[in-house]
């Protein structure tokens, strides 16, 4: 299995709801560096799992949806608590939709699987992979 990752970040504010998240029901921000890679069993005809750089042009066009933004003002999440887990989802589904549309070029529907990692800490990450 072949796979190209791509690197960026982004700062957010939410809060959750739930006695499970403790002083975090606040609101209160968090800045996460984000891995999307992209998975395929065999190269392309120019030798690439998905060209780097429309790759890293539509995580940054995806993030900038998101970045600097209180999460709990948006009507797309209402009702969600955005954890770490839920925002990797969202994410990869936007890549995904991505290849589907072409953005990531005519090759990248080759690609088998999506993973996207958010790094909340040096020490705490959560990921999510699906199918392209």
């Amino acid at each position: 299995m072949y796979k190209l990752n791509v690197r960026d970040h982004f700062m957010i504010a939410h809060s959750f709801r739930g006695e499970a998240f403790g002083p975090a029901q606040r609101l209160h921000g968090a800045t996460y560096v984000v891995d999307a890679t992209f998975k395929r069993a065999d190269l392309d005809a120019d030798g690439l799992v998905v060209d780097i750089a429309l790759a890293g042009d539509q995580l940054k066009v995806v993030l900038d949806a998101l970045n600097y933004r209180n999460l709990d003002d948006l009507t797309e999440f209402e009702g969600q608590n955005t954890t770490t887990e839920f925002l990797a989802r969202q994410i990869q589904e936007r890549l995904v939709q991505a290849v589907h549309t072409g953005k990531l070029g005519p090759n990248a529907s080759g690609c088998s699987s999506i993973e996207v990692k958010l790094n909340e800490s040096h020490v705490a990450w959560a990921s999510y992979e699906a199918d392209v």
